[in-house]
């Protein structure tokens, strides 16, 4: 049986970098959140369409050791009182990964304090016990961001099945996609979303597509092809493309995938409660469509704030403490994974 608690209070330092935020947070015994820090680079990879990896490496080598300060400050901490220091592995950007991790483990050596390694996924997932104190596992939960789309029922802290996963590309990947072709801009995921809210999602009839051998895979690709053709063919015919209606009915189409799949998962393995998680968990239309969804089949709704729906540390403050708490540690060796696998230690 696994442990969910401690006798005593457990502060977590918890760094992570796996991309382009750099974030440290100090949390208390996996759900109160002491301090946040999140130091976004969005600005800075803008003018490149997307995240350029040598520039996010070296901004999180400028920033890291800034963003620890300031959570330890917030947090009215130092590091005699933190219990153990929490970082992001894998997957993400191997050379960001690397500055998150050298600089837990150089804390972690020098204040003779426990390392312990977290996956980025499952620090996604985590994030929806911050604010919502009474849930617990099991539950069913869909994580979607922009390197992933998954279905997984969390069986306990840290205990995952995958049920669904996406053949191709990951929702927020798409989004970034069609927001690029439209003109939109990045990051696609929220410009798409500001644009759908004056458009109408029934204007363009896209492709819901169905993985047959499992009903509860994902396939994006089918979807931005659809888009980037009717983009293509009216520029070819000289038609004006009206963006709003276009983008709302692309986010339509991946909002109904993902709410229809994650209701029947429910349903199947009689679960009443779902959670959301990663990025594009923030996405006003899925919000909205999962809220109705659940509350038409009596099924209880869990999503984080938009601010932890993004990478931050908080998130991986609370995956790191049930992790702590397992007797989960890393040793000095620990390395970046950019590719592990969610479920995979």
């Amino acid at each position: 049986m696994r442990k969910h608690s401690v006798d005593e209070d457990v502060y977590i330092l918890a760094i992570e970098s796996s991309c382009d935020e750099t974030a440290a947070a100090v949390v208390k015994n996996g759900r109160e959140v002491l301090s946040n820090v999140i130091s976004s680079q969005i600005a800075l990879h803008t003018q490149f369409g997307g995240v350029v990896p040598e520039i996010a490496s070296r901004k999180h080598i400028e920033k890291v050791n800034q963003v620890v300060e300031e959570a330890l400050e917030e947090a009215h901490m130092t590091l005699d009182g933190i219990t153990a220091v929490a970082v992001t592995y894998g997957p993400g950007l191997v050379g960001a990964l690397l500055v998150g991790v050298a600089a837990a483990k150089a804390i972690a050596w020098a204040a003779k304090k426990p390392l312990v390694p977290v996956h980025h996924i499952e620090g996604h997932v985590s994030a929806n016990f911050i604010e919502n104190k009474e849930l617990e596992p099991p539950f069913v939960c869909e994580i979607i961001s922009g390197g992933h789309t998954h279905l997984v029922i969390v069986k306990d802290y840290g205990e995952f099945e995958i049920i669904g996963r996406t053949r191709d590309d990951a929702a927020g990947e798409a989004f970034d996609k069609v927001a690029r072709a439209v003109g939109l801009g990045y990051p696609g995921g929220p410009k798409v979303d500001k644009a759908a809210k004056d458009g109408d999602p029934h204007a363009y009839e896209f492709p819901r597509a169905k993985v047959g051998e499992n009903p509860y895979d994902f396939s994006f690709s089918g979807l931005k092809s659809a888009v980037l053709n009717d983009i293509n063919r009216a520029k070819m015919t000289g038609e004006e493309i009206c963006v709003p209606d276009l983008a709302a009915s692309f986010q339509n189409a991946v909002v109904e995938a993902l709410v229809s799949r994650a209701i029947a998962a429910c349903k199947e393995y009689h679960y009443d409660q779902l959670a959301i998680a990663g990025g594009v968990a923030s996405n006003s239309a899925l919000r909205a469509g999962m809220e109705e969804a659940c509350r038409e089949n009596h099924i209880r709704f869990y999503r984080p704030s938009p601010i932890l729906c993004t990478d931050n540390a908080a998130m991986i403050g609370a995956a790191g403490y049930y992790e702590y708490i397992n007797g989960v540690r890393a040793g000095w060796d620990l390395n970046a994974i950019p590719n592990l696998k969610f479920g995979e230690r």
